[in-house]
């Protein structure tokens, strides 16, 4: 059983805080973590935004690039991941029946987690095992990426079965690296190299262990809510193509005309697409212009020219005029509330 994960899932932003929140343990600063990112500081305290996989590779790499030589550098990063870290995915599992039926609940919805490696179960009579394959990967973010994978995979058994689960071995492919001693010391599990596959193997006895959280209530209703997230982060569609393009190479100040373009589509094609798809170029520029301009003006000290600009308006009037369409007042206004008592 295994499920790939596919550059068409978006991750939640939430996860790269994470990062974020890592760096700065080692005096690394946000802004040198999401250089080139595209994405801004106040986004990061966005429960609900979604971005996509090379927005947070780049982000990896930067913390790779900043961080040069702290050992074992992912795997670290992989425990600082717990089941709140993932909301809806990390509940499921928790309250699944028990440890086998958590991680096949992981893999059937796997791209609600941190993975970039594809995850596969495997069985032997005495032995049950997740192997880890980090081929689809870029090569230089493989080693880093598998590692995060598999501390990740550790830090959630742990929590998930509380100190009823022993694993008991991690198997690496290769040469042992110079930062072995190092896994060792953060995980208590010596790894062992030179191996067929890379993978975690625990008794399969322990397979069965039941969890102290299950509810079958739960479960049902969780996994729904599982699958409509896969839904929602899953980029389908022209329409997932066109908000891409708003948010990235075309930018908030594209016409219908440039973004056709970019798809290689004529724009009446690209009209009719998206109409079929329940919305049109218009709602969805005015809902990304919408959420970034209260995000900015919440969370910045952009002045409303700038503010303007960012958001793809030729002047700041035609800016003030249609942010008091959305929230029925001026930018300044907000700001000032959004600084103050809590909005409703």
């Amino acid at each position: 059983m295994g499920i790939p994960i596919h550059a068409s899932f978006k991750h939640p932003v939430a996860i790269s805080q994470v990062m974020v929140n890592f760096a700065a343990r080692y005096d690394i600063d946000v802004q040198t973590c999401l250089l080139g990112t595209g994405i801004i500081e106040a986004q990061l305290r966005d429960a609900d935004l979604l971005i996509e996989r090379e927005q947070e590779m780049r982000l990896i790499e930067n913390l790779m690039l900043a961080l040069p030589d702290v050992p074992a550098l992912g795997f670290e990063l992989g425990l600082r991941y717990n089941v709140a870290t993932f909301g809806i995915w990390g509940f499921a599992l928790r309250t699944s029946r028990s440890v086998r039926e958590a991680v096949q609940c992981a893999l059937r919805y796997l791209p609600l987690s941190t993975a970039y490696c594809n995850l596969a179960i495997f069985r032997s009579p005495h032995e049950y095992g997740i192997s880890v394959d980090a081929s689809a990967i870029p090569h230089h973010l493989q080693q880093f990426l598998l590692e995060r994978d598999m501390a990740t995979a550790v830090r959630l058994f742990d929590e998930l079965a509380l100190s009823g689960l022993q694993i008991l071995r991690f198997e690496f492919q290769g040469q042992p690296p110079a930062h072995a001693e190092r896994i060792e010391a953060l995980s208590g599990i010596a790894p062992h190299y030179g191996c067929s596959r890379n993978a975690l193997v625990l008794r399969r006895q322990d397979a069965e262990l039941p969890l102290p959280m299950y509810d079958a209530h739960l479960v049902r209703l969780l996994e729904e809510q599982c699958r409509a997230q896969l839904d929602r982060r899953q980029v389908g569609g022209i329409t997932g193509q066109v908000r891409q393009l708003l948010l990235g190479a075309a930018g908030l100040a594209a016409s219908l005309e440039d973004v056709a373009s970019q798809l290689a589509m004529a724009p009446r094609s690209l009209h009719r697409r998206l109409t079929e798809e329940g919305t049109s170029f218009r709602n969805l520029v005015e809902a990304e212009r919408k959420q970034l301009a209260g995000q900015l003006l919440e969370s910045t000290e952009m002045k409303q020219d700038d503010l303007a600009f960012q958001l793809g308006y030729g002047d700041s009037t035609a800016f003030a005029r249609a942010f008091r369409r959305w929230f029925g007042q001026s930018p300044s206004e907000y700001r000032k509330l959004s600084k103050g008592s809590p909005r409703e």
